[in-house]
């Protein structure tokens, strides 16, 4: 689904095993000990013991030396339970909270984080040593959900396309419904797509709640063209990936045009319109009834950590909450954030969510 199939392009990360090499030395450095050999650390994280379950979206991603090395330091043993995106997930949480499905949770972002606070799947829990910037995203009192990454969900342009074309790059929001770029946009589904979701918000924060529907239905009256899912939309359907599509633009995210670059790096071919995004937040949390209390804490401790936040970028090609963390070769200049995405308050997005997507159904669908 959407993000899990959008996070292939990790496989082209422009990373190097630098950050993996500094993940590791910090984590072992907070197992304040050495653990390589048979020393007393090691027998302590051997009497720790036991499993700890992380129930996650399948797009979740972590180096196997970096996990390796927390389950050693720790003593635990790290199973992960994966129901689906980030809307399945909180479903299957509040299906199973009287007996959930494991210990921690990993993946529930800020469209869908209000409702899992309001459901009361979550147990209170801050790590010690939180980044103030990650805490800078807190949602409800704070303390049941903890960020770990974030992303801009924006839509994505073909340079060579329109230089070919002789057509200006489509900048704003307004342009997309111009008729120079009728049957030119590729987007999501927001029913079935994450980041079809959040252009969904991006488009109630710019328009709001009485204008979404108005720009929509300009949008389709350009040719919008809308797929279920993430993988359909930029490998088919748009020009400037490797399937070599019909469309020239796309909804993906702002770190996809540093998957595009020339042979010799210096440029990137495609580009994100970063005044048309929406930023999502994912959370970690620790579970109501877990069976592994200690070992949850245990583990979303590791995910606010140095090391973990070192590999997040690599592994799962978002921006870690922790903003003093180095980021990857070239991020700066071909993966940016925006500087002012389009909000929604979390409230009001469980509070509207789904009447917003009907709305949506009815005007571009139906």
């Amino acid at each position: 689904m959407q993000r899990t199939t959008a996070r292939t392009h990790r496989a082209r990360s422009l990373a190097t095993g630098a950050g993996t090499t500094l993940a590791l030395l910090a984590l072992a450095a907070c197992g304040g000990g050495d653990t390589t050999s048979g020393s007393g650390g090691d027998d302590a994280s051997s009497d720790a013991g036991g499993t700890v379950t992380l129930v996650t979206h399948d797009s979740f991603a972590v180096s196997d030396e970096v996990l390796a090395a927390f389950e050693k330091q720790s003593g635990l043993t790290v199973e992960q339970v994966a129901p689906g995106d980030g809307g399945a997930l909180v479903n299957q949480l509040i299906l199973t909270k009287d007996s959930p499905l494991g210990d921690v949770v990993f993946g529930i972002d800020n469209t869908f984080a209000s409702r899992a606070i309001d459901e009361g799947v979550l147990a209170p829990y801050t790590p010690e040593d939180l980044s103030d910037s990650a805490a800078s995203y807190a949602v409800g009192d704070g303390d049941e959900l903890t960020a770990v990454d974030l992303g801009d969900v924006c839509v994505n342009v073909d340079h060579a396309w329109f230089a070919d074309a002789g057509i200006p790059e489509p900048v704003t929001l307004e342009d997309l419904a111009k008729p120079e770029y009728r049957d030119l946009l590729v987007v999501t589904n927001p029913a079935t797509s994450s980041p079809g979701l959040a252009f969904l918000l991006a488009t109630v924060g710019a328009f709001g709640e009485d204008g979404f529907e108005d720009y929509w239905a300009d949008l389709r009256a350009n040719g919008v063209k809308v797929v279920d899912g993430w993988s359909d939309a930029y490998y088919v359907d748009f020009s400037g990936s490797e399937g070599a599509g019909p469309r020239p633009l796309v909804l993906s995210y702002s770190t996809s045009p540093a998957f595009t670059l020339t042979e010799d790096g210096s440029a990137s071919t495609t580009g994100a319109l970063l005044d048309t995004c929406f930023r999502q937040v994912e959370y970690a949390g620790v579970l109501a009834n877990a069976k592994n209390p200690e070992g949850a804490q245990q583990l979303l401790d590791f995910l606010v950590s140095e090391a973990f936040q070192a590999d997040v970028p690599e592994q799962m090609y978002m921006y870690p909450a922790d903003d003093s963390v180095a980021l990857p070769d070239g991020w700066a200049e071909f993966a940016p954030l925006a500087d002012e995405p389009f909000e929604v308050a979390p409230a009001d997005i469980a509070a509207h969510r789904d009447e917003w997507i009907k709305a949506w159904t009815a005007t571009v669908v139906d």
